[in-house]
């Protein structure tokens, strides 16, 4: 992707660093909300105010999805959710900033929040209900089990792949078609892009964050 200018990638040929645009906007991404979360923690009142009164609707949103989703169970699970749903968001965001580049733009960091994701499934699975977990890669029937274990295993292995590819494809196609007006007509007509690309960036930190909640409740819920 060809950019007039990045901030970080300056710093970082600066540097010598030789990270890639994509892991210096992650670090950026992750010190922001490291910041904003100190700052939070460190101004908690019992009668709410400033960012406290900005972040505690949208924690009890994300609680409220969890708990719709994955039930009561779910809550265990909450700090895993609510990460990924923060930094994608704020990723995605960062892309509307000129100069910024959007970590989530790139399938490196997709790749690595999806096989989290992939991981946690099966290891919450296991957790919850141990070796048995995977009998339901056998399907209801024992005999079914050659036609169903390959099934199974296509599908599951899918999930990272989907997770992945549906976040890059949105927001590095968002970027290319962003920087083609910015380049061509650089005043007002951009404008619109930059209102949907807000729309964007929310609706596939949800996505991505409905898929994983159900994911894990599929995990969850494999004993019954």
């Amino acid at each position: 992707m060809i950019h007039p200018f990045l901030f970080l990638k300056w710093l970082e040929e600066q540097l010598q660093l030789h990270l890639g645009e994509h892991v210096m906007y992650t670090w950026f991404v992750m010190l922001l909300l490291i910041g904003v979360a100190l700052l939070v923690k460190g101004s908690i009142k019992t009668v709410p105010g400033g960012l406290q009164n900005f972040f505690e609707p949208i924690i009890a949103g994300i609680e409220g999805m969890i708990e719709e989703t994955m039930g009561h169970h779910g809550k265990a699970y909450f700090p895993l959710i609510a990460t990924l749903a923060f930094f994608i968001l704020t990723s995605n965001l960062v892309a509307l900033i000129p100069g910024f580049y959007p970590p989530t733009a790139n399938l490196n960091t997709n790749a690595a929040m999806a096989l989290t994701v992939f991981a946690m499934t099966h290891i919450i699975g296991v957790k919850e209900h141990g070796l048995a977990y995977f009998k339901h890669f056998c399907g209801p029937v024992i005999w079914l089990a050659p036609l169903m274990v390959p099934i199974e295993m296509i599908g599951h292995l899918a999930r990272p792949l989907s997770l992945t590819l549906r976040l890059f494809g949105n927001m590095y196609g968002h970027e290319i078609v962003l920087m083609i007006f910015f380049t061509l007509v650089p005043i007002l007509v951009p404008l619109p892009m930059m209102l949907m690309g807000v729309m964007v960036a929310f609706i596939q930190t949800f996505v991505f964050m409905l898929l994983a909640m159900i994911y894990i409740a599929g995990a969850l819920e494999e004993a019954h």
